[in-house]
């Protein structure tokens, strides 16, 4: 009898020290999605109505607001296909048709679209987005290196916690093993990515996430450019 007493215990002890363990996260390359490498983002105008700057786009090969075959069941948008819109490497906003409407505040700003599968994954073929900028003078060299922070963004519910979309954009700039780099820290655990691919991240405990994205050159120092590094936090519930 005590002998299975004690038995209990151990194994109720061993129960709690593997459910107290904590997950494991990890970062897996997203492969497979859809190619649109026909598609293609340009910006016909920018003109002034009061206090809104008005960003007419054209789209050609890509159909907004259509649903992309979302297999890797990623967090969606309900509303379909879209053109991510950022400012200053802020939150981007989502726009399912081709007119974004934005407060003017006269700042000088640097602006990045490009074209969205539902499931918020970038196109990164040469012609799914447009660099620009506005403001009362021009800033920023246009041909530098850049590096935006797409996903993931604000909470996730349900199913949609166990797997996050990962996502950045690169213009005029390359990674590779032996050149530039992107470290990723989620929560404290590091990644070094050398391919400019989506990515998933799996094993996150509920609770706020902090996703770090630093562009770092072949001996590991940051590069020395506009919106580097970015941090952002979501929120799992």
């Amino acid at each position: 009898m005590q002998n299975n007493i004690i038995q209990s215990l151990f194994l109720s002890c061993i129960f709690l020290l593997s459910c107290s363990e904590p997950k494991q996260i990890t970062l897996t390359k997203l492969e497979g999605s859809p190619s649109f490498n026909d598609a293609k983002l340009s910006i016909s105008s920018i003109t002034s109505e009061g206090d809104k700057n008005i960003f007419s786009f054209d789209i050609e090969n890509y159909e907004l607001g259509a649903q992309t075959n979302n297999k890797f069941e990623l967090a969606n948008s309900g509303k379909g296909q879209h053109i991510h819109f950022i400012e200053n490497n802020g939150p981007y906003s989502a726009h399912y048709d081709n007119e974004v409407v934005k407060n003017n505040d006269n700042n000088n700003k640097i602006i990045l679209a490009f074209l969205s599968r539902s499931y918020h994954e970038s196109l990164k073929n040469p012609n799914a987005y447009v660099l620009t900028q506005i403001g009362d003078s021009e800033t920023y060299d246009l041909s530098g290196e850049f590096m935006f922070y797409s996903r993931p963004k604000g909470s996730y519910k349900g199913k949609d916690i166990e797997r996050l979309l990962l996502d950045f954009y690169l213009v005029n700039t390359k990674i590779s093993p032996d050149g530039n780099k992107v470290r990723v820290t989620v929560n404290e655990t590091e990644f070094i990515v050398d391919k400019w691919s989506p990515y998933y991240i799996e094993g996150l405990n509920k609770g706020e996430v902090s996703i770090k994205l630093e562009l770092i050159d072949n001996e590991g120092n940051l590069v020395d450019i506009p919106f580097n590094p970015v941090t952002r936090k979501v929120v799992l519930e």
